[in-house]
């Protein structure tokens, strides 16, 4: 019942928001300009943010019924786990089937105008509800609970931000466009888009997968990621001499990071139960 509520409640609020959103659009982005792209990448990442607010909202009160249920109680109520046969069907399945509907439907009928805005907004709650449980798939297990359902958290950021800098105009690698103006101009944005692809490589090199893929979207992320030290027991920190003073404050930046980002994290999806 939780996605079945999320993608309803989603439907119902659209339609409240599609004609402030295409006035507000040319005043937010003057340069952009409200292209009917960007109104349908607009509408997937309202969809989106709103569906991934609403699913953690729908689990973490599932949770907390379930904790305070008697034990062998069975759960009652519209916002309850699914379950088919005693198997229970997450909601990222839910969310998979939408996005293969999307696809399937945009690729057979190419729909263009309010019918582009739907599909975008439909792809948004897909793709939420199934980042949503990015963890699980990684892990191939029941973890949205546990300390690496945090991963989940993760890729539902990383998601926001990279469509936020698509709708304000990035351009990764100039796919949208070739670069215009004298040759020299050319070759500076040539140049810059290459040293943020080698950026983004050296981030993974050094343990930063998340730092590398919004780099690559938004210019100077994935150089600051770069520059600093790795990540303990990435590739790149092989080269630190175990113990030296460079491994050592590895080390010590990765346990500050990591108590500052997971308190974000759980402040965002909830912390983990174990």
């Amino acid at each position: 019942m939780t996605a079945a509520l999320t993608i309803a409640a989603c439907a119902a609020a659209c339609p409240f928001v599609v004609d402030g959103a295409a006035q507000v659009l040319p005043q937010v982005l003057p340069r952009a300009g409200a292209t009917p792209e960007r109104v349908s990448l607009l509408w997937l990442l309202l969809a989106f943010v709103v569906t991934t607010v609403l699913t953690r909202a729908a689990t973490r009160y599932i949770r907390h019924r379930a904790d305070r249920a008697p034990a062998g109680a069975r759960p009652s109520g519209p916002i309850r786990d699914i379950l088919i046969n005693g198997v229970h069907i997450h909601h990222q399945v839910w969310g998979i089937l939408l996005i293969l509907l999307v696809g399937l439907l945009q690729v057979a009928y190419r729909p263009s105008g309010a019918w582009a805005d739907v599909a975008a907004a439909a792809f948004g709650v897909g793709a939420a509800l199934t980042l949503d449980q990015f963890a699980l798939w990684l892990h191939l297990e029941d973890v949205y609970w546990s300390p690496q359902g945090r991963t989940s958290v993760t890729a539902l950021i990383t998601t926001a931000i990279i469509a936020l800098a698509l709708l304000l105009g990035t351009d990764p690698l100039g796919l949208a466009s070739t670069p215009r103006g004298s040759g020299a101009v050319r070759w500076a944005v040539t140049g810059v888009l290459v040293v943020n692809v080698v950026a983004a490589v050296v981030c993974l090199l050094k343990g930063k997968p998340w730092l590398a893929v919004v780099g690559m979207f938004v210019p100077g992320i994935a150089w600051v990621g770069a520059v600093r030290l790795a990540r303990p027991r990435s590739r790149w920190a092989r080269r630190y001499e175990p113990g030296s003073p460079r491994d050592l404050l590895a080390e010590e930046r990765e346990r500050r990071h990591e108590a500052r980002w997971n308190s974000v994290v759980d402040f965002i999806g909830g912390p983990p139960s174990r």
